[in-house]
């Protein structure tokens, strides 16, 4: 208590205080400490008894008069009143963390990036064509899945052109998305696909390839088969340009099969399909058998409920004329 009356009167040393007479007292009454401009300072308003904090530092005044004394177990730091002996305003960030659920190969610190984050929501996003670097990260986060638990499913959200541009371009070799199919079907896990945007060539495959039934699309997004291009021959001798054509049929053959194999079509179908570009929305790739489900709420019950063209037109009272 020493240290605390010291640090009082330095106080009172360096700061107008006021002491009035009376409640009552006029301001010409009060009695200021020497010095002439301390005179000049306004009145402090007098204190309000029922100021809830005044109440509150009152009764602890009054009860505990220990928790109001001035630490100073260090000299540098200013002085602080103690009013809870253990304050626990949130949990602890290690409480935080004891608190979730951890096995022995999940990390304890947030990972870096955006695909770390949705990798432990086992998501697999693919939003690029399929060059070797994506091709590469998605059948490591596919098998690093699988690792740390083949039994919950994977989920695999495509938005690709798949081994070529937009514009036609290829920008990739076919064997790529042949790469992540043989590791989807390789996988222990139940693997659920969703197409958003976009899933084109070998992305519609992969979309495909999923679990019978959790196969699904967005309400808005395409799917489209084509036959692979052949990469740009250049300054390439005949008979190579005839190997690499080859090898393109090749690809053609082995990927109207695989999407035969997961669509329910035959093989003339699909082949016929992809003569040119075969452009397909949500519903017509759930006719074609390409996905299960719409992604839409509401979106079935919509589509059951709603009649046929034709029937809107026989309604309608419109006889469809032969060669229009």
């Amino acid at each position: 208590m020493a240290c605390g009356s010291l640090c009082f009167q330095t106080l009172c040393s360096r700061f107008p205080v006021f002491v009035s007479a009376s409640s009552t007292s006029s301001p010409s009454s009060r009695r200021a400490l020497p010095g002439d401009w301390w005179a000049k300072a306004p009145l402090i308003p007098p204190l309000n008894p029922k100021d809830p904090f005044l109440s509150k530092l009152a009764s602890v005044a009054t009860t505990s008069p220990e928790a109001l004394e001035l630490k100073r177990a260090v000299l540098d730091t200013p002085p602080y009143l103690d009013l809870l002996d253990s304050p626990k305003l949130m949990a602890t960030p290690a409480q935080v963390e004891r608190s979730v659920s951890y096995n022995e190969h999940r990390p304890r610190k947030p990972p870096p990036d955006l695909p770390s984050l949705l990798l432990h929501g086992r998501i697999v996003y693919i939003g690029m064509p399929l060059v070797p670097a994506v091709t590469e990260l998605v059948i490591a986060e596919l098998m690093y899945l699988q690792w740390m638990d083949p039994k919950q499913p994977i989920y695999l959200y495509i938005n690709s052109t798949g081994t070529t541009r937009d514009d036609g371009e290829t920008v990739g070799m076919e064997t790529e998305g042949f790469a992540i199919y043989d590791a989807m079907m390789q996988l222990k896990n139940e693997i659920q696909t969703v197409a958003v945007g976009a899933a084109i060539g070998q992305a519609c495959l992969l979309l495909a390839a999923g679990k019978k039934g959790r196969r699904f699309m967005m309400p808005h997004a395409k799917a489209m088969i084509q036959q692979p291009r052949a990469p740009s021959s250049g300054q390439m001798p005949a008979s190579d340009v005839i190997i690499r054509a080859k090898e393109v049929l090749t690809n053609r053959d082995t990927l109207v099969e695989l999407l035969s194999k997961h669509t329910g079509n035959s093989f003339e179908k699909v082949s016929k399909a992809m003569q040119r570009p075969f452009y397909m929305d949500a519903v017509k790739a759930q006719e074609f058998g390409v996905i299960d489900k719409i992604l839409w709420r509401g979106q079935e019950k919509v589509m059951d409920d709603a009649a046929s063209p034709e029937d809107w037109d026989r309604r309608a009272g419109i006889k469809v004329v032969d060669g229009m």
